[in-house]
């Protein structure tokens, strides 16, 4: 009995101290404060912001190119910390994708993020045919209030059915649309991208408080390992 009792208690031991699986940081998402959506360890020594646009080509070859590096090998880790904020370079369709992007719940930002990515070309495709048929309802779209015109263009880009595709009801996707107070937020972003931080292009990445030159994954990498990553 005696021998039996100190064979569970070894086994007790070692279960104690067996190392445990390291927490997957890239599951961790929460709104910032100041209009982004953060994704990984909150107290990770090295953070990167980056100020993307969900049609700007070059941003869309980071999310090709880096993102998925980015994720595994440094934000899972919790080394790195990723917050993505929304500059509308590109103006009005920028502008309905972010509001359309906020309106997931939290946990399924980047999910989404992903996906619009990922749909990029086909956006850019209908946009230029729009451009080419029908340019003078689009000019007078952008001279309408901001929920007026997020939505229109909306609509003729196929953002409506495409959101439905991800979860979002047509019914809630219109509200988003319309939210005032989202509008506001996004403003604001934009706003203090510009006073704040300077940025005046995507994407823009900012390392540790300090905004690099680079623009793609191939520069932006050595720059986290000399943060510390």
């Amino acid at each position: 009995m005696k021998r039996l009792f100190l064979f569970a208690a070894s086994l007790l031991l070692l279960s104690n101290t067996a190392p445990r699986p390291a927490a997957d940081w890239a599951a961790t998402v929460t709104a910032t404060p100041e209009g982004g959506f953060r994704q990984g360890n909150p107290d990770a020594p090295v953070k990167l912001i980056e100020y993307g646009s969900r049609t700007c080509p070059t941003c869309g070859r980071f999310a090709t190119e880096g993102v998925a590096e980015l994720r595994s090998q440094y934000v899972a880790a919790g080394k790195v910390s990723y917050e993505y904020r929304d500059f509308l370079i590109h103006g009005p369709p920028d502008f309905a994708l972010a509001l359309l992007n906020q309106c997931v719940p939290t946990p399924r930002f980047f999910a989404v993020l992903d996906a619009i990515y990922a749909n990029q070309p086909a956006f850019a495709a209908r946009l230029d045919q729009l451009m080419n048929t029908r340019k003078a309802e689009l000019d007078a779209w952008q001279k309408l209030p901001p929920a007026q015109m997020a939505t229109r263009f909306a609509e003729a880009l196929g953002f409506l059915p495409f959101m439905k595709a991800h979860g979002v009801t047509e019914a809630r996707a219109r509200q988003c649309l319309a939210d005032p107070a989202l509008i506001k937020r996004i403003a604001q972003t934009n706003a203090d991208a510009v006073n704040k931080e300077g940025v005046d292009g995507t994407p823009t990445f900012i390392v540790n408080g300090r905004k690099m030159r680079a623009h793609d994954w191939l520069r932006l990498q050595p720059e986290l390992w000399a943060a510390g990553a």
